[in-house]
């Protein structure tokens, strides 16, 4: 399969704007088990500002899987399932709830690779976020296309080599237990806006996809471990951060979530049920 025309899109950029509106803030808080907002008062936390900038598709123009049909800004890459398979962000400023924002996204790399699964197209995406004063975030937003499964891999979760959980996993400084459900996934699915049907829909998720139950976010898990560091160190303002998804995350098993602290922030993972490694981050902070 020839993918060389997808390079065309290199360097295709849109412009949004948004408001840090307040109310998705609430709900991301109770979302992650929170009595009361708990970050710092009048500020988007980090990460805050994947709850704006949301897709807007109209509903015909939505296809089978729950995302927007292909083509618009994304390349029209023609490979059936599509995932955020990772990030790298530095908050350069704070963000104050209430103000205008712009989001200006540009397209910076397209490549393609033949995987243990089949053909594999990589996207990466920067996202530079600004305010009145100049520029608050910059993120690069990797988005990886695969073909279908093979017969069985997805129930085994994927293709992907087991990896064990790292030796700090034993000795990590804080842990959280999470189990996740339907309503969980449901409810960041609508902070997000995010119609993907991995994430609700079972019979679409084991039928079609193959998968052998629901799809946990991959941004839900990176803000899950976000939020792991901000409860344990409450007064800390974090200054960068990445993540990559090693393996998907399910909702018929519970995972945890650990975290390390390091000379000026923290190393991160979460862990499945069967000790594997299914997301690192690392993250800097003042």
């Amino acid at each position: 399969m020839n993918f060389d025309n997808l390079k065309e899109w290199v360097g295709k950029s849109e412009l949004l704007e948004d408001i840090a509106a307040a109310a998705p803030l609430a709900g991301l808080a109770a979302t992650l088990d929170h009595g009361a907002t708990p970050w710092r008062s009048g500020e988007v936390p980090p990460l805050g500002h994947w709850l704006y900038f949301l897709p807007r598709a109209r509903q015909s123009e939505i296809s089978e899987d729950g995302h927007p049909k292909r083509g618009g800004f994304l390349p029209p890459v023609p490979l059936p399932r599509r995932m955020w398979a990772g990030s790298r962000l530095t908050f350069k400023a704070p963000m104050t709830i209430g103000e205008p924002l712009q989001r200006r996204s540009t397209i910076i790399k397209v490549d393609s690779k033949t995987g243990r699964t089949g053909a594999l197209v990589f996207v990466t995406v920067a996202h530079e976020l600004t305010n009145a004063a100049g520029q608050v975030v910059y993120e690069e937003q990797d988005i990886v296309y695969k073909e279908e499964a093979p017969q069985g891999e997805a129930q085994k979760g994927e293709a992907t080599p087991a990896k064990p959980a790292p030796a700090e996993s034993r000795q990590a400084d804080w842990s959280r237990t999470i189990t996740p459900d339907p309503v969980l996934l449901f409810r960041f699915s609508a902070l997000t806006f995010n119609a993907h049907r991995i994430h609700y829909d079972r019979p679409y998720c084991s039928e079609v996809e193959g998968y052998p139950g629901l799809v946990v976010h991959g941004p839900l898990t990176a803000t899950m471990l976000m939020d792991l560091f901000l409860r344990n160190n409450p007064a800390a303002v974090v200054t960068s951060f990445s993540f990559r998804g090693q393996r998907p995350l399910f909702d018929i098993n519970p995972f945890t979530l650990c975290g390390k602290a390091r000379d000026g922030g923290a190393e991160l993972w979460a862990v499945d049920s069967a000790g594997q490694v299914a997301m690192t981050a690392e993250l800097e902070a003042q």
